[in-house]
């Protein structure tokens, strides 16, 4: 589990890929300290786990599906990326609850400068937006930000100068692609929803006649 609140951002030492999968490095820094083999950290958003260190780098196995949902797989050495380590527990939560199970990937459509703050539009597939509220929480590469605007393909986020300049954000312009969460809770409120949707519907005149009922 993580906040959202990036710690670094840090250079891609390596990515390898092997078949359908794929090994990334990445140079943690002051990060390394404390990582252990197993153990989680975020990267752009994704949730992964250790499975080599040397000094301050560290490996991590990138599945066919975490390549399919996120943009790791276009890592190149020297790309920065945005790293959080796993919440520890009695730590305050900065952000909001963010698993680094990454929903998707979005497009930057389009950002504009304002005095004190960055806008950022992002477009992306109408399932994505479908599990997002005006004012709720996102994860955009890791990053817990609040939509600020919210639209059927698009979705606005508002940055502050101290956001930019400690993430990757900061570089990212028209066509560049974003990991995306949304936010755990509206997940769950979207599945009960419409689980009991299904289920009235399920109860209909229709499909009792259909099964002999009525």
């Amino acid at each position: 589990m993580f906040t959202g609140i990036v710690e670094e951002m840090r250079p891609v030492s390596r990515l390898k890929r092997t078949g359908e999968s794929a090994v990334l490095t990445v140079d943690l820094g002051p990060l390394a300290e404390g990582v252990r083999m197993g153990d989680s950290v975020s990267i752009d958003g994704a949730c992964l786990t250790v499975v080599e260190l040397s000094g301050a780098r560290a490996a991590f196995d990138l599945s066919a599906e975490t390549l399919r949902l996120t943009t790791l797989g276009r890592a190149n050495a020297g790309t920065l990326v945005n790293v959080e380590r796993a919440l520890k527990l009695g730590d305050r939560l900065g952000g909001h609850f963010v698993q680094g199970h990454v929903d998707g990937i979005a497009t930057v459509a389009a950002r504009r400068d304002e005095p004190g703050q960055t806008v950022v539009r992002l477009s992306g597939e109408r399932e994505l937006m479908r599990s997002m509220i005006m004012k709720g929480s996102v994860a955009v590469d890791g990053i817990s930000l609040t939509i600020s605007g919210l639209g059927e393909d698009w979705f606005e986020v508002t940055l502050i100068p101290h956001t930019l300049q400690m993430t990757t954000m900061s570089y990212k312009k028209a066509g560049n692609a974003v990991n995306v969460e949304a936010d755990m809770i509206g997940k769950w409120v979207r599945r009960i929803i419409e689980g009991r949707t299904q289920s009235e519907e399920g109860l209909t005149i229709e499909k009792l006649q259909s099964e002999g009922f009525a």
